[in-house]
């Protein structure tokens, strides 16, 4: 931990320095996960050109490696260069059923840069804010994502321990941060639809808190300005009373806004994940 934190203090424009080499690594030697990415992007995006999807790729290379830098950062950054760096809109919506002693959800998907938009919520909220996460096996990487995630406040829990978490949501109401893109194992109850052209598998956390307990839901709406600069929007996804809605209303409206964040900015999505693999 000791390593991370001193790298972390160098300036961003030096960690920049250190990323553009894995960039090129990434790009040009290993072509990390190329053939995945490409698929992806076929599928994803075919009124495209070969030239146009290409770079896509390209640039999502740069993205994702800058997201290395930009996350070593987050263990000694100041609260006031976070602010200047990453925008929230909206968190007042968030934060009001909190404030009037209802929980709600705030769902996103893996676009970059995904960990400064948690610490990123932490730091703007006014209101307890707890963030689902999937354990990572290494214990010392583990460690470092909870210490991140928490770098300005909330907490973190970990998929398996929030089943019981969640029964203390009426009593204790916070802001539960889900990703809601994830693919969920084949152990898990999973709902199939098209995403992307498509079909791929959800997790239905949201869809089942939401309409079992008359939560409000947000959805995460994240865009990159300039590098190392963000704009969150926090969009109202659904709200109750639900007994109108049908089955798998909230997971659809989800799909729906995350494809339309991911076609705004196709580089900033996270295409080498085998998300489609059911």
């Amino acid at each position: 931990m000791f390593f991370f934190k001193l790298l972390s203090r160098l300036p961003l424009f030096v960690l920049y320095w250190i990323t553009d080499l894995l960039y090129l690594v990434a790009r040009y030697v290993i072509r990390y996960r190329k053939k995945v990415i490409d698929e992806n992007l076929y599928y994803a995006f075919p009124e495209l050109s070969e030239v146009e999807r290409k770079k896509i790729r390209n640039r999502f290379y740069r993205n994702f490696t800058d997201t290395f830098a930009e996350t070593i950062k987050i263990l000694t950054i100041s609260e006031e260069e976070f602010r200047r760096r990453f925008i929230i809109v909206n968190q007042e919506g968030l934060d009001a059923p909190v404030k009037q002693g209802v929980s709600s959800l705030m769902v996103t998907g893996h676009i970059f840069n995904w960990e400064m938009g948690v610490v990123g919520t932490n730091l703007y909220s006014e209101v307890p804010i707890e963030t689902v996460y999937l354990k990572v096996n290494n214990p010392f990487f583990n460690n470092l994502i909870k210490e991140i995630r928490t770098r300005f406040g909330g907490y973190v829990t970990e998929k398996k321990e929030f089943r019981r978490a969640m029964l203390t949501l009426g009593r204790d109401p916070r802001i539960v941060l889900l990703g809601s893109d994830q693919r969920p194992p084949a152990s898990e109850n999973r709902y199939k639809r098209n995403f992307l052209n498509r079909p791929a598998v959800f997790f239905e956390g949201a869809e089942v808190l939401s309409k079992k307990m008359n939560l409000h839901v947000h959805y995460g709406k994240l865009k990159k300005v300039k590098r190392g600069y963000y704009h969150y929007e926090f969009i109202p996804l659904a709200q109750p009373p639900y007994d109108s809605h049908e089955p798998h209303s909230i997971t659809d409206t989800f799909c729906k806004m995350l494809e339309d964040n991911i076609r705004e900015q196709p580089d900033m999505y996270l295409w080498s994940h085998k998300r489609w693999k059911i």
